[in-house]
């Protein structure tokens, strides 16, 4: 048995792009499906309190995983431009000392998380009521690091030699052991919200196994012991060279989602819940922008490898293209169908209800009106990282930062409490700023390295 090996270096872009986006937004779904049921499970069956902790924890459980999925991004750009230019044997060494890589940095990652959990929620002004079960929450999450940076890497490595199949079948999967966990620690066996949290790091472990399953059947990836050590320097400074940019854009990132958490936390438990009952669809907001984001970067990886920048330029167009025609598709469907959406949210007396529920439409309106800014924001910065270059993106990710923390501390000042909602928006403007005239200039400095130098590889 082998893996389901695509290569994007000829055919139609568009097509290519559609095909190997599919099966990764399908797996989406059922990813973004087991977080909706963590949500709804904890919302229901424990209240808005134990929403609200979700709420709590959520920008600090997201900056570990956005570290983790930048490291390991970051590692299969190098892998999937070995594989692009047919070099097999560096492709191999590159894996194997990127799980190394990832092995070490797990580590550390683990054990940072449980020290600054505790002082970082205080710092957030999470209310006291909330404080307990959200640390409970990010402790359990912590734990598991090591499980989901193995889960990330091994998709990773599928992913890249354009195998988005296996891993949407170990997503869905993943998905089916997450929910029935979901009911059965939680409302079942009453081990409240470190039930969910327990749920989703089984769930993930399931989802890596099943990746490792397949990989360990492809001959390509026939590892030997060599493959494993750290000898050659150049390479590993290569990989972190492009990791660490990646890990560092979505910290500095979550960082500002931290900082509008804290103002959230300020306005009160229904406030934080109503938040967090839309926040919690923000993954499925934006389920085909990072489809379309992890296509591009391995579409442009590969076309890369093999000196294809006229092929790079007609895939980002199709790309946007297409990014745009979704997001209006996705808004309409919540425009019209949020409140009831968001209803599977939220629980307590009918005050508290409905109190919650304006927070919370009144945020996925604002959300789904800027969707298109979201998908053009994934789309370049995809083809950018796929071309090699992850400190632009990084920068972009500075610009959100900026952008999203000043206008959380000013506009509640300006308009009131929901002024908060654009924080988000303005965040998005911000980076798209910086990514489309990085993507144009990033294309033309290629373009004419390679007509200078005959379509040599500089990476």
């Amino acid at each position: 048995m082998t893996t389901r090996i695509k290569t994007m270096t000829a055919g139609r872009p568009a097509s290519l792009i559609l095909s190997f986006a599919m099966p990764l937004m399908i797996g989406n779904i059922f990813q973004q499906l087991y977080t909706v049921v963590d949500t709804m499970v904890v919302g229901k069956a424990l209240g808005v309190n134990a929403l609200a902790a979700l709420g709590a924890a959520d920008w600090m459980n997201w900056m570990m995983l956005g570290i983790i999925q930048g490291f390991t991004q970051g590692f299969g750009i190098l892998m999937a431009q070995h594989f692009g230019a047919g070099r097999y044997d560096e492709l191999r060494r590159t894996v194997g000392n990127s799980a190394i890589l990832s092995l070490l940095s797990s580590l550390l990652f683990l054990g940072a998380g449980q020290l600054i959990a505790h002082p970082v929620l205080s710092l957030l002004k999470t209310p006291p009521e909330i404080l307990d079960n959200a640390l409970l929450y990010l402790r359990i999450m912590y734990l598991g690091i090591p499980v989901v940076m193995a889960y990330n890497l091994l998709a990773t490595i599928l992913r890249s030699l354009g195998d988005g199949r296996t891993p949407l079948y170990a997503m869905i999967a993943a998905s089916v052991v997450n929910i029935a966990l979901d009911l059965l620690f939680v409302p079942g066996l009453g081990f409240g919200i470190s039930g969910a949290a327990a749920a989703t790091l089984i769930a993930q472990l399931f989802s890596g196994l099943f990746c490792l399953y397949y990989i360990r059947k492809t001959a390509l990836f026939a590892l030997t012991a060599s493959d494993f050590r750290l000898q050659d320097r150049r390479r590993c400074t290569r990989l972190l060279m492009l990791g660490t940019p990646m890990a560092f854009q979505n910290a500095v990132i979550s960082v500002g989602g931290m900082i509008v958490q804290s103002v959230v936390n300020s306005f009160g438990v229904l406030f934080i819940a109503g938040f967090t009952a839309t926040n919690k669809l923000y993954g499925v907001l934006e389920i085909a922008a990072t489809s379309y984001g992890y296509s591009m970067v391995t579409y442009t990886r590969q076309n890369l490898g093999a000196g294809e920048i006229d092929r790079i330029r007609k895939g980002t167009r199709a790309a946007v293209f297409i990014a745009i025609a979704t997001s209006a598709v996705i808004a309409a469907v919540m425009l019209a169908g949020g409140r009831a959406i968001l209803g599977c949210f939220i629980s307590g007396t009918p005050e508290e209800f409905e109190q919650t529920m304006q927070i919370a439409y009144y945020y996925l309106a604002v959300m789904s009106i800027f969707l298109p800014v979201l998908y053009i924001l994934h789309v370049t910065r995809s083809a950018i990282q796929g071309m090699g270059n992850t400190v632009l993106p990084m920068m972009s990710g500075i610009a959100e930062f900026v952008m999203r923390a000043a206008s959380a501390v000013l506009l509640p000042m300006l308009v009131g409490e929901t002024g908060i909602f654009y924080a988000e928006i303005m965040a998005w403007l911000g980076a798209d700023l910086i990514l489309i005239f990085s993507y144009f200039a990033v294309v033309k400095k290629l373009s004419a390295a390679y007509a200078a130098e005959s379509g040599s590889n500089f990476m």
